[in-house]
């Protein structure tokens, strides 16, 4: 449905007041309350948001205001600087909060027409939501890969059985796993500290460059398969993983630097005075011994 849908704004609506009536023809208003009590990000609502979807009719968020809050798009740390927390998505991703609740909260939202919105549509909505909010297709059809996976690995607002569950859990991190193995391996022939990737060949830096890039495209569609009804977010997973490994990696590296930087400068101040001293003095060291 998403490559023949036509973005309309227009679909988004004022959800009224909590207590009041949705105003169908006027522009939503997203009006936030920061509670210090709530958990970090998060947000609550002080008007409803409305959302005329194509299959499910009007659906106003949330239901009850007491036991709903949103934290936006719930993108992991290591990947802000792609996807961040808000943007253009920012209704279809508080709309998503609603349909589908966080853990341990139930759902909370309104459909006009009576629907019960099961999870695979409520992500389907997110991502015709976001369309029509005017969000770029990748950057839509990336989101609402977070949301499947999100589904995958923790099977909430499903009826699977448990066995299910941990079908579809080991599905995403066993392949996520050796996707990461292999990214490392090939790395490693690379650089020439091992060797032994078939698909790498031998050959100048460029085409062992080309031959890995393309490693990097194939397997993760060829390991996507095995992820049956989820395999388009299978291969979305797994070639943005395999082409971003290395950025993921750095990031990954500064994040956990931040966060010792921080601790550090929380608990010993003035060991924090002390260990950037020695690191600026090494630093004027190394730069005057290489002149």
């Amino acid at each position: 449905m998403d490559g023949q849908l036509i973005p309309d704004p227009g679909r988004f609506h004022d959800g009224g007041a909590m207590d009041g009536e949705p105003h169908l023809d006027a522009p939503p208003v997203i009006l936030l309350r920061r509670d210090l009590d709530d958990p970090p990000n998060e947000f609550r609502l002080m008007r409803r948001l409305g959302y005329r979807d194509r299959r499910l009719g009007d659906l106003l968020v949330p239901a009850n205001p007491d036991d709903f809050a949103t934290d936006f798009a719930s993108v992991p740390q290591v990947f802000g600087w792609l996807l961040p927390r808000t943007g253009t998505y920012l209704p279809a991703a508080i709309l998503h909060d609603g349909l589908v609740g966080d853990p341990g909260q139930p759902a909370s939202y309104i459909s006009v027409e009576g629907h019960e919105v099961h999870w695979d549509e409520a992500n389907r909505v997110f991502r015709d939501a976001m369309a029509d909010s005017g969000t770029p297709i990748v950057r839509r059809w990336l989101l609402w890969t977070g949301v499947t996976l999100a589904v995958m690995a923790v099977g909430r607002q499903t009826d699977w059985s448990a066995p299910q569950k941990w079908r579809w859990r080991l599905t995403v991190v066993l392949t996520l796993l050796a996707l990461l193995v292999l990214g490392l391996w090939t790395t490693a022939d690379l650089l020439d500290i091992v060797g032994g990737v078939p698909w790498m060949g031998e050959g100048p830096l460029w085409t062992r460059l080309l031959t890995g890039a393309a490693g990097a495209i194939v397997i993760p569609l060829l390991l996507a398969q095995l992820w049956g009804r989820f395999r388009v977010a299978g291969m979305i997973a797994g070639t943005l993983l395999a082409l971003l490994l290395h950025v993921t990696i750095a990031v990954l590296a500064l994040t956990a630097l931040y966060t010792a930087v921080e601790w550090l400068c929380d608990r010993a101040p003035r060991l924090a005075v002390g260990v950037a001293a020695v690191v600026a003095m090494t630093a004027g060291v190394i730069v005057i011994g290489s002149l």
